[in-house]
Protein backbone atom coordinates (compact mmCIF):
# COMPACT_ATOMS: atom_id res chain seq x y z
CA UNK A 1 0.00 0.00 0.00
CA UNK A 2 2.87 2.30 0.64
CA UNK A 3 4.39 1.81 -2.47
CA UNK A 4 1.56 2.47 -4.32
CA UNK A 5 1.00 5.30 -2.64
CA UNK A 6 4.81 6.44 -3.30
CA UNK A 7 4.80 6.10 -6.36
CA UNK A 8 1.35 7.14 -7.21
CA UNK A 9 2.49 10.66 -5.46
CA UNK A 10 5.25 10.52 -7.62
CA UNK A 11 2.89 10.37 -10.58
CA UNK A 12 0.47 12.60 -9.81
CA UNK A 13 3.45 15.77 -9.17
CA UNK A 14 4.84 14.82 -12.91
CA UNK A 15 1.70 15.26 -14.53
CA UNK A 16 1.31 18.76 -12.73
CA UNK A 17 4.61 19.78 -13.67
CA UNK A 18 3.23 18.94 -17.29
CA UNK A 19 -0.04 20.73 -17.32
CA UNK A 20 2.05 23.62 -15.79
CA UNK A 21 4.57 23.98 -18.93
CA UNK A 22 1.53 23.27 -21.08
CA UNK A 23 -0.43 26.47 -19.26
CA UNK A 24 2.64 28.96 -19.59
CA UNK A 25 2.56 27.98 -23.34
CA UNK A 26 -0.67 28.83 -23.69
CA UNK A 27 -0.19 32.47 -22.60
CA UNK A 28 2.78 32.83 -25.25
CA UNK A 29 0.35 30.97 -28.17
CA UNK A 30 -1.25 33.78 -30.02
CA UNK A 31 -1.76 32.70 -33.72
CA UNK A 32 -1.14 29.45 -35.86
CA UNK A 33 2.50 30.08 -36.23
CA UNK A 34 2.91 29.85 -32.16
CA UNK A 35 0.64 26.77 -32.12
CA UNK A 36 2.32 24.36 -34.55
CA UNK A 37 5.70 25.63 -34.44
CA UNK A 38 6.36 27.98 -31.50
CA UNK A 39 7.01 31.26 -33.52
CA UNK A 40 10.27 29.64 -35.16
CA UNK A 41 11.68 30.23 -31.39
CA UNK A 42 13.51 26.56 -30.14
CA UNK A 43 17.22 27.20 -29.13
CA UNK A 44 19.44 23.95 -29.29
CA UNK A 45 18.60 21.95 -26.55
CA UNK A 46 14.86 22.18 -26.31
CA UNK A 47 14.99 21.61 -30.46
CA UNK A 48 17.64 18.52 -30.02
CA UNK A 49 16.01 16.66 -26.89
CA UNK A 50 12.72 17.70 -28.46
CA UNK A 51 13.58 15.84 -31.39
CA UNK A 52 14.45 12.76 -29.98
CA UNK A 53 11.93 12.46 -26.66
CA UNK A 54 9.29 12.94 -29.74
CA UNK A 55 11.33 10.26 -31.96
CA UNK A 56 11.55 7.94 -29.75
CA UNK A 57 8.34 7.12 -28.27
CA UNK A 58 7.25 4.37 -25.48
CA UNK A 59 8.95 2.46 -27.43
CA UNK A 60 12.83 2.90 -26.10
CA UNK A 61 11.43 2.12 -23.04
CA UNK A 62 9.55 -0.83 -23.64
CA UNK A 63 9.91 -1.85 -27.36
CA UNK A 64 13.50 -1.40 -27.55
CA UNK A 65 14.29 -3.41 -23.81
CA UNK A 66 11.59 -5.97 -25.16
CA UNK A 67 13.54 -6.69 -28.45
CA UNK A 68 17.06 -7.32 -26.23
CA UNK A 69 15.70 -9.24 -23.87
CA UNK A 70 14.74 -11.42 -26.31
CA UNK A 71 17.72 -11.36 -28.99
CA UNK A 72 20.64 -9.92 -26.98
CA UNK A 73 23.25 -8.56 -28.95
CA UNK A 74 21.17 -8.75 -32.34
CA UNK A 75 19.62 -5.60 -30.92
CA UNK A 76 22.79 -3.69 -31.98
CA UNK A 77 21.60 -3.80 -35.78
CA UNK A 78 18.44 -2.10 -34.66
CA UNK A 79 19.99 0.85 -32.98
CA UNK A 80 22.87 1.52 -34.90
CA UNK A 81 20.72 1.82 -37.78
CA UNK A 82 19.32 4.99 -35.76
CA UNK A 83 21.78 6.63 -34.57
CA UNK A 84 23.46 6.76 -37.71
CA UNK A 85 19.89 7.53 -39.29
CA UNK A 86 19.43 10.35 -36.57
CA UNK A 87 22.71 12.24 -37.51
CA UNK A 88 22.17 11.76 -40.95
CA UNK A 89 18.69 13.32 -40.59
CA UNK A 90 20.26 15.94 -38.69
CA UNK A 91 23.14 16.28 -41.20
CA UNK A 92 21.13 16.48 -44.57
CA UNK A 93 17.91 18.07 -43.58
CA UNK A 94 18.02 20.17 -40.87
CA UNK A 95 19.69 23.84 -42.04
CA UNK A 96 18.11 23.23 -45.80
CA UNK A 97 14.69 22.50 -44.73
CA UNK A 98 14.61 25.24 -41.98
CA UNK A 99 15.95 27.72 -44.71
CA UNK A 100 13.20 26.65 -47.29
CA UNK A 101 10.15 26.50 -45.36
CA UNK A 102 11.47 30.15 -44.15
CA UNK A 103 11.37 30.56 -48.05
CA UNK A 104 7.88 29.26 -48.72
CA UNK A 105 6.58 30.98 -45.88
CA UNK A 106 5.41 27.39 -44.57
CA UNK A 107 4.29 25.81 -41.38
CA UNK A 108 3.59 22.17 -42.25
CA UNK A 109 5.90 19.49 -44.29
CA UNK A 110 2.34 19.00 -46.81
CA UNK A 111 2.17 22.92 -46.92
CA UNK A 112 6.23 22.93 -47.23
CA UNK A 113 5.94 20.80 -50.39
CA UNK A 114 2.98 22.08 -51.98
CA UNK A 115 4.63 25.33 -52.15
CA UNK A 116 8.11 24.41 -53.21
CA UNK A 117 6.31 23.38 -56.52
CA UNK A 118 4.08 25.64 -56.89
CA UNK A 119 1.27 22.99 -56.81
CA UNK A 120 -2.17 25.13 -57.58
CA UNK A 121 -4.11 22.25 -57.11
CA UNK A 122 -3.38 21.44 -53.82
CA UNK A 123 -2.89 17.91 -54.59
CA UNK A 124 0.56 17.07 -52.88
CA UNK A 125 -0.97 19.07 -49.67
CA UNK A 126 -3.96 16.68 -49.92
CA UNK A 127 -2.41 13.77 -50.35
CA UNK A 128 0.38 14.35 -47.87
CA UNK A 129 -2.23 15.32 -44.75
CA UNK A 130 -3.87 12.14 -45.65
CA UNK A 131 -0.90 10.07 -45.12
CA UNK A 132 -0.23 11.61 -42.35
CA UNK A 133 -3.15 11.32 -40.60
CA UNK A 134 -3.14 7.65 -41.64
CA UNK A 135 0.21 6.59 -40.21
CA UNK A 136 -0.18 8.73 -37.13
CA UNK A 137 -3.17 7.05 -36.26
CA UNK A 138 -1.44 3.68 -35.84
CA UNK A 139 2.02 6.01 -34.38
CA UNK A 140 -0.21 7.60 -31.89
CA UNK A 141 -2.07 4.39 -31.02
CA UNK A 142 1.46 2.40 -30.10
CA UNK A 143 1.72 5.09 -27.64
CA UNK A 144 -1.17 4.70 -25.91
CA UNK A 145 -0.59 0.91 -26.07
CA UNK A 146 2.37 1.80 -24.03
CA UNK A 147 0.72 3.96 -21.52
CA UNK A 148 -1.84 1.46 -21.12
CA UNK A 149 0.82 -0.87 -19.87
CA UNK A 150 2.34 1.31 -17.68
CA UNK A 151 -0.57 2.01 -15.66
CA UNK A 152 -1.59 -1.84 -15.58
CA UNK A 153 1.58 -2.77 -14.41
CA UNK A 154 2.36 -0.12 -11.97
CA UNK A 155 -1.50 0.48 -10.63
CA UNK A 156 -2.57 -3.04 -11.49
CA UNK A 157 -5.77 -1.22 -13.41
CA UNK A 158 -7.61 -2.93 -16.16
CA UNK A 159 -5.98 -2.36 -19.68
CA UNK A 160 -9.21 -0.49 -21.48
CA UNK A 161 -9.12 1.91 -18.09
CA UNK A 162 -5.53 2.02 -18.17
CA UNK A 163 -5.42 3.88 -21.91
CA UNK A 164 -7.82 6.09 -21.34
CA UNK A 165 -6.11 7.92 -18.49
CA UNK A 166 -3.15 7.94 -20.14
CA UNK A 167 -4.67 9.42 -23.51
CA UNK A 168 -6.09 12.19 -21.26
CA UNK A 169 -2.89 13.04 -19.76
CA UNK A 170 -1.04 13.74 -23.07
CA UNK A 171 -4.33 15.69 -24.44
CA UNK A 172 -5.23 18.17 -21.57
CA UNK A 173 -1.16 19.75 -22.45
CA UNK A 174 -1.28 19.21 -26.01
CA UNK A 175 -4.65 21.09 -26.57
CA UNK A 176 -3.89 24.30 -25.02
CA UNK A 177 0.30 24.98 -25.32
CA UNK A 178 0.57 23.88 -28.67
CA UNK A 179 3.85 23.43 -29.53
CA UNK A 180 5.66 25.05 -27.20
CA UNK A 181 4.08 23.15 -24.51
CA UNK A 182 4.96 19.71 -26.51
CA UNK A 183 8.64 21.26 -26.79
CA UNK A 184 9.29 22.68 -23.73
CA UNK A 185 7.71 19.43 -21.67
CA UNK A 186 9.80 17.15 -24.31
CA UNK A 187 12.92 18.60 -22.89
CA UNK A 188 12.28 17.40 -19.47
CA UNK A 189 11.07 14.32 -20.84
CA UNK A 190 14.25 13.81 -22.98
CA UNK A 191 15.96 14.08 -20.07
CA UNK A 192 14.42 12.08 -17.99
CA UNK A 193 14.26 9.01 -20.08
CA UNK A 194 17.84 9.46 -21.08
CA UNK A 195 18.58 9.20 -17.00
CA UNK A 196 16.43 6.54 -16.30
CA UNK A 197 17.97 4.48 -19.21
CA UNK A 198 21.56 4.76 -17.51
CA UNK A 199 20.31 4.54 -13.89
CA UNK A 200 18.10 1.52 -14.21
CA UNK A 201 21.04 -0.99 -15.50
CA UNK A 202 23.72 0.49 -14.19
CA UNK A 203 22.23 -0.25 -10.09
CA UNK A 204 21.21 -3.53 -11.69
CA UNK A 205 24.80 -4.48 -12.64
CA UNK A 206 26.20 -2.90 -9.20
CA UNK A 207 23.83 -5.39 -7.38
CA UNK A 208 25.29 -8.30 -8.77
CA UNK A 209 24.66 -8.62 -12.83
CA UNK A 210 28.25 -7.13 -13.68
CA UNK A 211 29.70 -9.90 -15.49
CA UNK A 212 27.40 -10.13 -18.62
CA UNK A 213 28.97 -11.63 -21.28
CA UNK A 214 29.24 -14.55 -19.20
CA UNK A 215 25.81 -14.60 -17.60
CA UNK A 216 24.15 -14.39 -21.07
CA UNK A 217 26.61 -17.18 -22.50
CA UNK A 218 25.42 -19.55 -19.14
CA UNK A 219 21.28 -18.77 -20.41
CA UNK A 220 21.99 -18.66 -24.19
CA UNK A 221 25.55 -18.27 -25.54
CA UNK A 222 23.47 -17.17 -29.02
CA UNK A 223 22.67 -13.73 -27.53
CA UNK A 224 26.50 -12.98 -27.53
CA UNK A 225 26.69 -12.28 -31.44
CA UNK A 226 25.44 -10.34 -34.41
CA UNK A 227 25.48 -12.72 -36.62
CA UNK A 228 23.10 -15.81 -35.14
CA UNK A 229 19.02 -15.39 -33.99
CA UNK A 230 18.57 -16.34 -30.42
CA UNK A 231 17.82 -20.12 -31.87
CA UNK A 232 21.26 -20.23 -33.19
CA UNK A 233 20.41 -20.03 -36.91
CA UNK A 234 22.33 -17.38 -39.24
CA UNK A 235 20.88 -14.12 -39.42
CA UNK A 236 19.29 -13.88 -43.09
CA UNK A 237 20.77 -10.56 -45.40
CA UNK A 238 16.55 -9.81 -45.35
CA UNK A 239 16.80 -9.72 -41.33
CA UNK A 240 20.00 -7.45 -41.12
CA UNK A 241 18.77 -5.19 -43.37
CA UNK A 242 15.53 -4.73 -42.07
CA UNK A 243 17.09 -4.18 -38.94
CA UNK A 244 19.63 -1.70 -40.02
CA UNK A 245 17.28 0.13 -42.52
CA UNK A 246 15.01 1.55 -39.63
CA UNK A 247 17.55 4.69 -39.78
CA UNK A 248 15.92 5.73 -43.31
CA UNK A 249 12.69 6.55 -41.75
CA UNK A 250 14.24 10.26 -39.92
CA UNK A 251 14.26 11.80 -43.15
CA UNK A 252 10.27 11.78 -43.41
CA UNK A 253 9.26 11.95 -39.96
CA UNK A 254 6.91 14.60 -39.95
CA UNK A 255 7.15 15.40 -36.05
CA UNK A 256 10.54 15.63 -36.22
CA UNK A 257 11.18 17.74 -39.12
CA UNK A 258 9.21 19.87 -37.39
CA UNK A 259 11.68 20.87 -34.80
CA UNK A 260 14.53 21.89 -37.49
CA UNK A 261 11.70 24.20 -39.01
CA UNK A 262 11.06 25.37 -35.68
CA UNK A 263 14.56 26.06 -34.34
CA UNK A 264 15.49 29.81 -33.63
CA UNK A 265 19.03 29.64 -36.24
CA UNK A 266 20.76 27.74 -38.86
CA UNK A 267 23.52 28.19 -35.97
CA UNK A 268 21.67 26.14 -33.32
CA UNK A 269 20.98 23.16 -35.43
CA UNK A 270 24.93 22.41 -35.70
CA UNK A 271 24.91 22.27 -31.90
CA UNK A 272 21.51 20.98 -31.61
CA UNK A 273 22.52 18.25 -34.13
CA UNK A 274 25.67 17.10 -31.38
CA UNK A 275 23.07 17.35 -28.42
CA UNK A 276 21.01 15.20 -30.44
CA UNK A 277 23.34 12.44 -31.75
CA UNK A 278 25.03 11.96 -27.65
CA UNK A 279 21.13 12.22 -26.57
CA UNK A 280 19.98 9.24 -28.96
CA UNK A 281 23.68 6.90 -28.23
CA UNK A 282 23.33 7.07 -24.70
CA UNK A 283 19.83 6.46 -24.86
CA UNK A 284 19.73 3.36 -26.92
CA UNK A 285 22.72 1.92 -24.98
CA UNK A 286 21.10 2.20 -21.59
CA UNK A 287 17.59 0.83 -23.65
CA UNK A 288 19.83 -2.66 -24.76
CA UNK A 289 21.06 -2.89 -21.17
CA UNK A 290 18.00 -2.96 -19.73
CA UNK A 291 16.95 -5.26 -21.62
CA UNK A 292 19.84 -7.90 -21.38
CA UNK A 293 20.14 -7.19 -17.72
CA UNK A 294 16.32 -8.20 -17.02
CA UNK A 295 16.96 -11.30 -19.09
CA UNK A 296 19.94 -11.77 -16.56
CA UNK A 297 17.29 -10.54 -13.45
CA UNK A 298 14.70 -12.95 -14.77
CA UNK A 299 16.58 -16.19 -15.42
CA UNK A 300 18.77 -15.95 -11.94
CA UNK A 301 15.55 -14.63 -9.93
CA UNK A 302 12.95 -17.27 -11.37
CA UNK A 303 10.59 -14.43 -11.57
CA UNK A 304 8.43 -14.86 -14.73
CA UNK A 305 7.67 -12.31 -17.34
CA UNK A 306 4.79 -12.49 -20.00
CA UNK A 307 5.83 -9.94 -21.88
CA UNK A 308 9.18 -9.27 -22.50
CA UNK A 309 8.12 -5.36 -23.18
CA UNK A 310 7.49 -4.71 -19.60
CA UNK A 311 11.23 -5.87 -18.35
CA UNK A 312 12.12 -2.22 -17.56
CA UNK A 313 9.44 -1.87 -15.18
CA UNK A 314 9.75 -4.83 -13.51
CA UNK A 315 13.48 -3.76 -13.06
CA UNK A 316 12.22 -0.55 -11.56
CA UNK A 317 10.17 -2.33 -8.97
CA UNK A 318 12.27 -4.89 -7.71
CA UNK A 319 15.71 -2.36 -7.44
CA UNK A 320 14.61 1.03 -6.26
CA UNK A 321 12.47 2.47 -3.34
CA UNK A 322 9.13 3.19 -4.04
CA UNK A 323 9.44 6.88 -4.51
CA UNK A 324 13.02 6.55 -6.84
CA UNK A 325 10.63 3.87 -8.77
CA UNK A 326 7.99 6.69 -9.03
CA UNK A 327 10.14 9.04 -10.87
CA UNK A 328 12.09 6.49 -13.22
CA UNK A 329 8.72 5.18 -13.95
CA UNK A 330 7.41 8.34 -14.56
CA UNK A 331 10.17 8.39 -17.63
CA UNK A 332 8.00 6.13 -19.45
CA UNK A 333 5.09 8.39 -19.15
CA UNK A 334 7.75 10.89 -20.53
CA UNK A 335 8.16 9.07 -23.56
CA UNK A 336 5.03 7.84 -24.12
CA UNK A 337 3.75 11.37 -23.88
CA UNK A 338 6.43 13.38 -25.20
CA UNK A 339 5.72 10.97 -28.44
CA UNK A 340 1.91 10.97 -28.40
CA UNK A 341 1.76 14.69 -28.34
CA UNK A 342 3.76 15.62 -30.92
CA UNK A 343 2.12 13.53 -33.39
CA UNK A 344 -1.34 14.35 -32.21
CA UNK A 345 0.14 18.17 -32.94
CA UNK A 346 1.16 17.14 -36.58
CA UNK A 347 -1.87 15.49 -37.30
CA UNK A 348 -4.04 18.03 -35.40
CA UNK A 349 -1.92 20.94 -38.19
CA UNK A 350 -2.18 18.64 -41.03
CA UNK A 351 -6.22 18.43 -40.52
CA UNK A 352 -6.14 21.76 -40.06
CA UNK A 353 -3.68 23.66 -42.08
CA UNK A 354 -3.89 20.97 -44.93
CA UNK A 355 -7.23 19.89 -45.11
CA UNK A 356 -9.58 22.59 -43.16
CA UNK A 357 -8.22 25.41 -44.91
CA UNK A 358 -7.47 24.50 -48.57
CA UNK A 359 -10.42 22.17 -49.23
CA UNK A 360 -12.96 24.10 -47.24
CA UNK A 361 -12.06 27.76 -46.07
CA UNK A 362 -9.21 28.86 -47.45
CA UNK A 363 -9.67 32.37 -45.79
CA UNK A 364 -9.58 31.00 -42.64
CA UNK A 365 -8.17 33.28 -39.43
CA UNK A 366 -5.43 32.55 -37.47
CA UNK A 367 -7.41 31.62 -34.27
CA UNK A 368 -9.69 29.50 -36.27
CA UNK A 369 -6.78 27.31 -37.58
CA UNK A 370 -5.86 26.88 -34.38
CA UNK A 371 -9.51 26.25 -32.70
CA UNK A 372 -9.77 23.50 -35.65
CA UNK A 373 -6.54 22.20 -34.66
CA UNK A 374 -7.58 21.84 -30.85
CA UNK A 375 -10.76 20.25 -32.15
CA UNK A 376 -8.61 18.03 -34.41
CA UNK A 377 -6.04 16.50 -31.62
CA UNK A 378 -9.60 15.86 -29.47
CA UNK A 379 -10.68 13.78 -32.78
CA UNK A 380 -8.01 11.76 -33.60
CA UNK A 381 -7.31 10.68 -29.96
CA UNK A 382 -10.34 9.22 -30.23
CA UNK A 383 -9.77 7.19 -33.23
CA UNK A 384 -5.94 6.40 -31.63
CA UNK A 385 -7.72 5.24 -28.78
CA UNK A 386 -10.42 2.76 -30.22
CA UNK A 387 -6.76 1.58 -32.26
CA UNK A 388 -5.43 0.83 -28.97
CA UNK A 389 -7.83 -1.37 -27.23
CA UNK A 390 -6.02 -4.29 -27.96
CA UNK A 391 -3.97 -5.19 -25.03
CA UNK A 392 -1.39 -7.85 -26.83
CA UNK A 393 -0.41 -5.03 -29.66
CA UNK A 394 3.18 -4.43 -29.79
CA UNK A 395 4.24 -1.07 -29.35
CA UNK A 396 7.46 -2.10 -32.01
CA UNK A 397 4.98 -3.54 -34.48
CA UNK A 398 2.57 -0.61 -34.60
CA UNK A 399 5.68 1.76 -34.66
CA UNK A 400 7.38 -0.14 -37.85
CA UNK A 401 4.09 0.50 -39.81
CA UNK A 402 3.63 4.15 -39.22
CA UNK A 403 7.79 4.65 -39.32
CA UNK A 404 7.96 3.09 -42.52
CA UNK A 405 5.00 5.00 -43.71
CA UNK A 406 6.44 8.51 -43.25
CA UNK A 407 9.84 7.09 -44.30
CA UNK A 408 9.15 5.91 -47.89
CA UNK A 409 6.37 8.62 -48.18
CA UNK A 410 7.94 11.59 -47.59
CA UNK A 411 11.88 10.64 -47.01
CA UNK A 412 12.58 10.80 -50.88
CA UNK A 413 10.35 13.48 -51.64
CA UNK A 414 11.62 15.77 -48.75
CA UNK A 415 15.39 15.42 -49.77
CA UNK A 416 15.44 15.55 -53.49
CA UNK A 417 13.27 18.94 -53.28
CA UNK A 418 15.98 20.52 -50.79
CA UNK A 419 18.93 19.33 -53.00
CA UNK A 420 17.88 18.60 -57.07
CA UNK A 421 16.62 21.76 -58.76
CA UNK A 422 15.10 19.72 -61.64
CA UNK A 423 12.69 17.99 -59.24
CA UNK A 424 9.05 19.13 -60.18
CA UNK A 425 5.07 18.87 -59.13
CA UNK A 426 4.40 15.60 -60.80
CA UNK A 427 7.45 13.86 -59.61
CA UNK A 428 6.99 15.08 -55.94
CA UNK A 429 3.07 13.99 -56.25
CA UNK A 430 4.32 10.67 -57.53
CA UNK A 431 6.55 9.73 -55.05
CA UNK A 432 4.68 10.76 -52.25
CA UNK A 433 1.90 8.33 -53.46
CA UNK A 434 4.52 5.17 -54.61
CA UNK A 435 5.99 5.34 -51.41
CA UNK A 436 2.84 5.45 -49.46
CA UNK A 437 0.92 2.84 -50.99
CA UNK A 438 4.13 0.46 -51.40
CA UNK A 439 3.96 0.32 -47.48
CA UNK A 440 0.47 -0.39 -47.48
CA UNK A 441 0.64 -3.43 -49.92
CA UNK A 442 4.23 -4.22 -49.01
CA UNK A 443 2.76 -5.16 -45.44
CA UNK A 444 0.20 -7.32 -46.61
CA UNK A 445 2.69 -9.89 -48.49
CA UNK A 446 5.33 -12.36 -47.02
CA UNK A 447 8.14 -15.30 -48.17
CA UNK A 448 11.64 -14.28 -49.47
CA UNK A 449 12.16 -10.63 -50.28
CA UNK A 450 8.37 -9.72 -49.01
CA UNK A 451 9.88 -10.26 -45.83
CA UNK A 452 12.19 -7.25 -45.72
CA UNK A 453 11.06 -4.71 -44.13
CA UNK A 454 8.15 -2.50 -46.49
CA UNK A 455 10.62 0.79 -45.67
CA UNK A 456 12.91 -0.43 -48.06
CA UNK A 457 10.81 -1.24 -51.22
CA UNK A 458 8.91 2.32 -50.10
CA UNK A 459 12.24 3.94 -50.38
CA UNK A 460 14.00 2.93 -53.21
CA UNK A 461 10.14 2.84 -55.42
CA UNK A 462 9.51 6.21 -54.70
CA UNK A 463 12.82 7.87 -55.11
CA UNK A 464 12.49 6.02 -59.17
CA UNK A 465 9.17 7.52 -59.34
CA UNK A 466 10.06 10.75 -58.45
CA UNK A 467 13.13 10.57 -60.99
CA UNK A 468 11.62 9.27 -63.72
CA UNK A 469 8.13 11.11 -63.19
CA UNK A 470 9.94 13.98 -63.38
CA UNK A 471 12.78 14.07 -66.07
CA UNK A 472 9.33 13.15 -68.12
CA UNK A 473 7.35 15.64 -67.31
CA UNK A 474 9.38 18.48 -68.41
CA UNK A 475 11.18 21.25 -66.11
CA UNK A 476 9.77 23.06 -63.04
CA UNK A 477 8.05 26.06 -63.58
CA UNK A 478 9.92 29.81 -63.95
CA UNK A 479 8.90 30.63 -60.58
CA UNK A 480 9.83 27.62 -58.85
CA UNK A 481 13.34 27.69 -60.40
CA UNK A 482 13.56 31.35 -58.93
CA UNK A 483 12.42 30.25 -55.26
CA UNK A 484 14.64 27.41 -55.63
CA UNK A 485 17.37 29.82 -56.67
CA UNK A 486 16.33 32.16 -53.57
CA UNK A 487 16.76 29.36 -51.25
CA UNK A 488 19.99 28.29 -52.16
CA UNK A 489 21.10 32.68 -51.81
CA UNK A 490 19.20 32.69 -48.09
CA UNK A 491 20.96 29.24 -47.16
CA UNK A 492 24.51 30.96 -47.62
CA UNK A 493 23.20 34.71 -45.95
CA UNK A 494 21.48 32.32 -43.10
CA UNK A 495 25.03 30.13 -42.53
Amino acid sequence: MENSFAITTTFIAYLILMLAIGVIAYQRTKNSSDYFLGGRSLGPWPAALSAGASDMSGWLLLGLPGYAYAAGIEAFWLAGGLLVGTWLNWLINAKRLRTYSITTDALTLPEFLSRRFNDKSKMIQVISAFFILLFFLFYTSSGLVAGGKLFETVFGLDYTTAVVIGTVCVVSYTLFGGFLAVSWTDLVQGLLMAAALMIVPIAAMEGGFSDLGGQLENINPELLTLWNDSKGEPLSAIAIISLVAWGLGYFGQPHILARFKATRTNKDLTTARRIAVIWTALSMLGAMLVGIVGLIYVNNSGVTVDDGEKIFMLLVNSLFHPVIAGILLAAILAAVMSTADSQLLVSSSALAEDFYKQVFKQDASSEEIVMVGRIAVIGISIVALVLAMTPDSSVLGLVSYAWAGFGAAFGPALILSLYWARMNRNGALAGILVGGVTIVVWKQLSGGWFDVYEIVPGIIFSTISIVVVSMLTGEPEESVKAQHAKFEKQLVELD
